[in-house]
């Protein structure tokens, strides 16, 4: 009895010799008891004789023989409760952190809140989660370049977590029945486009004056200063910069593990780069003064994190491009100067793709011997110095400006054009003649060629030859779309 005089009504589970109990949101008084404590209050014992079936229904569908009675009394609570799916992606995303996952972590967060934002709720529940509602989720990030393929992949993790935690397959306690993964196909993101530059460019931007700022420690200059040390530290990445240790820089050499990989790769992504002289003025600017501060720049003092320190300096970028006169379409990033070294050194200074990769610390079909050798990493350093040599204290012409100023494709009428159009490798069609203006005349013409059967949304290519000028050109165009 509690002190209120009401007797709470709980269903007693028995097994193997132990009893546990489930509590019901019945009550009952004195008057609805007998004199040996039984009930009789009639509306209480059907409820509870209805309750006692459906729990030994259940039971009877599963295999009880090693459970305990408290895992018997866990199943049936839990057998009709609904998870909430929500909740638990929030927990997965908490432990993500605690490892120092901080990064990976922030993507799930942003799968998770557009997840919610498509349902309308906080509290999406794993009964949510058909292959229906899926679908259509991933339909709505249609338009994004990367998130469509990121996105449904981060909830598709959280939710096998899910099921290896919270199911249990060998007493056949499953919590989530169903899997909507399975009829879920998830699109490939967008193909990320080139970001380098030419030497060229490069040299125009570092050689452009600074727009004028009223700031203390304006944008533009920072943005400038770590794009320097970013493409003269062989694209060194800027959250390496940000959390870059005292410890980690001696004897002219900074000593570091890649963040984005070093908790995937057997050697921790480790590399050692030396300095070029160009940057060392850059490093005392930025070296910080501060004997308690273990960090070796002043990144840290000024920003708080180093999504922060990345979006200043990539908003620092902008602003010279903007006075450059260029459009935002052409705006460059710090990651644009991390692409452009590894393009340099396979271009124009005659690096093997192998050397570059090494050299920019990327994982290679090499990375478990990476993991136990010593490794001398002169050859990289080497690598570095020819790259800054091209782009600072040469002006020589960079292989894809020769490239630039070669002439274009260009049709005129008075040429004699040769065409073909090859579907799935085969020959579909052909053409030679002239009195052709443009390209698009020459596909036209194929394209009335090509046969009936070939499906809608297929992809043909077309061969052009401009017979006359000995130039050729190749071009692939979506039947329904592009003819």
């Amino acid at each position: 009895m509690r002190a209120d005089g009401f007797y709470p009504v709980y269903i007693r589970i028995t097994h193997h010799r132990a009893s546990t109990f489930i509590k019901t949101d019945k009550m009952v008084t004195r008057r609805e008891l007998t004199k040996s404590n039984e009930i009789k209050d009639p509306f209480v014992l059907q409820f509870c004789t209805q309750r006692i079936l459906e729990y030994n229904e259940k039971l009877n569908k599963v295999n009880i023989e090693h459970w305990t009675a408290k895992e018997v009394a866990e199943f049936l609570i839990r057998e009709d409760n609904d998870i909430c799916f929500s909740d638990y992606a929030r927990k997965h995303i908490d432990r993500m952190i605690d490892r120092g996952q901080q990064r990976n972590a922030k993507n799930y967060q942003l799968a998770l809140n557009h997840m919610e934002r498509f349902a309308g709720t906080t509290k999406v529940m794993f009964s949510h989660l058909t292959s229906s509602f899926v679908n259509k989720w991933i339909e709505s990030l249609e338009q994004t370049h990367r998130a469509k393929e990121m996105y449904p992949i981060c909830m598709r993790q959280v939710f096998k977590a899910a099921t290896m935690e919270l199911n249990d397959y060998d007493n056949g306690l499953i919590r989530i029945k169903t899997n909507p993964w399975v009829k879920v196909s998830i699109p490939k993101a967008d193909r990320t486009e080139k970001l380098a530059i030419t030497p060229e460019a490069c040299r125009r931007f570092f050689s452009f004056p600074l727009p004028e700022s009223k700031m203390k420690f304006p944008l533009a200059e920072l943005g400038r200063d770590v794009a320097m040390m970013v493409l003269c530290l062989a694209g060194i990445n800027t959250v390496d910069l940000f959390n870059m240790r005292k410890e980690d820089y001696h004897g002219g050499i900074i000593h570091y593990q890649r963040a984005k990989t070093k908790k995937f790769r057997a050697d921790g992504a480790y590399m050692e780069m030396r300095v070029p002289p160009i940057i060392l003025p850059l490093f005392e600017k930025y070296v910080s003064k501060d004997e308690k501060d273990e960090h070796l720049f002043v990144f840290s003092e000024r920003h708080t994190t180093n999504d922060s320190f990345c979006a200043n300096v990539n908003g620092g970028i902008r602003q010279i491009c903007r006075a450059m006169g260029m459009t935002k379409d052409e705006d460059y990033s710090a990651y644009t100067f991390r692409h452009t070294w590894g393009t340099v050194a396979q271009n124009d200074c005659g690096a093997s793709i192998s050397e570059v990769a090494f050299a920019m610390n990327h994982s290679s079909g090499h990375k478990v011997t990476r993991g136990y050798i010593k490794i001398d990493f002169t050859p990289a350093w080497e690598l570095n110095e020819k790259v800054v040599d091209f782009i600072f204290f040469s002006d020589k012409p960079s292989v894809r400006e020769r490239h630039e100023e070669e002439p274009h494709f260009r049709l005129s009428y008075r040429y004699q054009v040769h065409g073909e159009a090859f579907f799935q490798g085969r020959k579909v069609a052909e053409l030679t003649d002239t009195g052709y203006n443009n390209v698009d005349e020459v596909i036209d013409k194929l394209a009335a060629e090509l046969p009936e059967e070939i499906p809608a949304r297929s992809m043909v290519m077309f061969k052009i030859e401009n017979m006359d000028k000995g130039q050729t050109v190749v071009y692939q165009r979506m039947k329904g779309k592009g003819f």
